[in-house]
């Protein structure tokens, strides 16, 4: 009888084991797979209409837009339950953003857009302040006005 039990529970931590194993090589082909189905969460035909100084704005807010996603992912994961937190508050506008920013980039070469140069930089005003040319006024007298 003891034999039956110990063989039992031992099976039902074998099956436990299994169905964990399953679970996570199952999971991990969904994580897998958002690399390949950025697409399938952007508009493909956005950015068709969009001239080079729209795309070029686009592209540079998406990149702004991961670049938090990402740093929002990070910070999230520190917590104790922290990637099931990123995974779930963040992944799919991150991947929502990196389809969107591949479908802008596709655009952006369709059109043979060129990057707008960065303005120089305008020269440094003094901070001093400006150079008072009145004349001082003399201390009032008592009685003249």
């Amino acid at each position: 009888m003891i034999v039956c039990i110990s063989f039992f529970r031992s099976l039902q931590r074998a099956a436990a084991a299994t169905a964990l194993l399953v679970l996570g090589v199952g999971l991990n082909g969904c994580a897998d797979m958002s690399d390949s189905m950025t697409s399938a969460f952007a508009d493909p035909a956005k950015y068709n209409l969009y001239e080079c100084k729209q795309l070029e704005t686009e592209r540079k807010s998406l990149a702004t837009r991961a670049a938090e996603l990402q740093g929002l992912m990070a910070k999230a994961e520190t917590g104790a339950a922290g990637p099931l937190v990123a995974e779930l508050a963040y992944r799919n506008d991150y991947t929502a953003v990196r389809g969107q920013t591949k479908l802008a980039e596709e655009a952006w070469q369709r059109n043979k857009c060129v990057a707008t140069p960065p303005k120089p930089e305008a020269p440094a005003v003094s901070s001093a302040p400006p150079a008072n040319n009145r004349r001082a006024k003399s201390p009032m007298r008592s009685g003249s006005y």
